[in-house]
């Protein structure tokens, strides 16, 4: 008896030491080479830099369907960080679920959408100039949203949806550590920012769709826990020496995020409450303009040396000025802002079937000065992201992997 027990404890050991070093091999924030220096300084000093990273590592089976495994580096959805830009991806594809929804005759993407302004902190869109035909529609601000991050495009949706819209139907897809309460590039004061402008559907001929009046949001969005960043900030030319209070800011958590694109590649794997209600070809629109490079758009056009292939592909090519070989498709969003840079990316190489998720957040502000344009993003959080992109890309290509992914249905024409 005492022999079998002794085994049993041998063998229970071994499958403890065997575990213990499987979990430390499927670590892949820990023990990261030395020639990725800037990547560990961030991860060595994360309290600093307040990185936030979750990586989604995927393998098939002999179906191809997708079996997935997320690592976390300092992830806390309660800790406040600004999402800059990364919160024209849920409106956008939310405008896409609002359109679906009215099922009026003749309304559609394409159709123009003429938005009028009736106070004084709002501003009236007639006509787009980087459209085909001139004009504003829902398809076309969604583009230069995932081109290039158009702020003004952005704007345009929020105040077709209202903060209502916005806000409820994320936290009813258990996005729940997000509020959208604002316009971006735009100095309104929250009871400013509770008002949308009229707007208008027309079709080809000129004539009225749909008539959508002006608007009000009651209930006020704030972020909880009153969050502040920094130590000062301008205001106005003046230095205010405080904390900068971000209540009234949007808050976008990462997990959110990164659940956005998640949902975006793979709906199926989501519960049916929980993914965008939109078509299978809207679907696809959104996810071709998410990975399509600048200067493959023809209206909008956006072209060199302003709008690079990378100009919006943080992870592995950073700020390189090189086009981004064709193998590679990044379908992401971006974000850049107080201080912040992010990227939420579904990332694949079709050449040697490598795939993964991948969403970060970094801080880069020594001086704890907002608004004073004194931010290390060029010596620290642009390499970061190059860095990161590389390291978890070279990580999957030695990978060895049972099943090869097939992944043509993310091959996409362009434009």
């Amino acid at each position: 008896m005492r022999s079998i027990n002794i085994q049993l404890i041998v063998i229970f050991s071994i499958l403890i030491i065997f575990s213990s070093c499987k979990q430390e091999e499927n670590q892949p924030f820990k023990n990261i080479p030395d020639q990725y220096p800037i990547l560990n300084d961030v991860l060595n000093n994360a309290s600093k830099y307040q990185v936030q990273i979750l990586f989604t590592q995927i393998d098939r089976n002999e179906n191809n369907d997708p079996i997935f495994e997320t690592f976390e580096f300092n992830v806390d959805d309660q800790v406040y960080f600004y999402p800059a830009s990364t919160v024209k991806l849920p409106v956008a594809v939310l405008a896409m679920e609002w359109l679906a929804e009215q099922e009026v005759r003749g309304l559609s993407k394409e159709s123009m959408m003429v938005t009028d302004s009736i106070r004084p902190s709002q501003t009236a869109a007639y006509t787009d100039s980087t459209a085909a035909n001139l004009m504003p529609s829902i398809g076309h601000y969604i583009k230069k949203i995932l081109l290039v991050s158009d702020n003004d495009a952005y704007n345009r949706l929020y105040e077709l949806l209202g903060q209502d819209y916005i806000n409820q139907k994320l936290k009813e897809k258990g996005l729940n550590n997000t509020v959208i309460n604002h316009r971006l590039s735009m100095p309104m004061s929250p009871e400013e920012n509770r008002h949308f402008n009229p707007i208008r559907f027309l079709d080809f001929d000129g004539q009225v769709i749909m008539e959508i009046p002006a608007r009000v949001t009651e209930k006020v969005y704030a972020v909880d826990g009153s969050p502040t960043i920094g130590k000062a900030y301008l205001s106005g030319g003046e230095l205010v020496e405080e904390p900068m209070d971000f209540t009234n800011k949007n808050k976008y958590a990462l997990t959110d995020f990164h659940n956005t694109v998640f949902r975006l590649v793979f709906p199926e794997k989501f519960l049916a409450t929980e993914r965008f209600k939109i078509s299978e070809e809207d679907r696809q629109f959104i996810l071709k303009y998410m990975s399509m490079l600048p200067g493959e758009s023809d209206f909008p056009k956006y072209e060199l040396p302003e709008y690079y292939d990378s100009y919006s592909k943080f992870f592995k090519f950073g700020t390189e000025k090189e086009p981004i070989p064709s193998q590679f498709r990044i379908f992401n969003k971006t974000g850049m802002a107080y201080g912040h840079l992010l990227d939420g990316s579904y990332f694949v190489d079709f050449e040697n079937g490598v795939e993964f998720f991948v969403s970060a957040v970094i801080y880069v502000n020594e001086n704890q000065t907002l608004n004073d344009n004194l931010y290390e993003f060029d010596e620290v959080a642009f390499p970061f992201y190059a860095e990161l992109g590389e390291y978890l890309y070279q990580m999957e290509l030695k990978r060895v992997k049972k099943d090869k992914p097939k992944l043509n249905e993310f091959k996409m024409t362009y434009p």
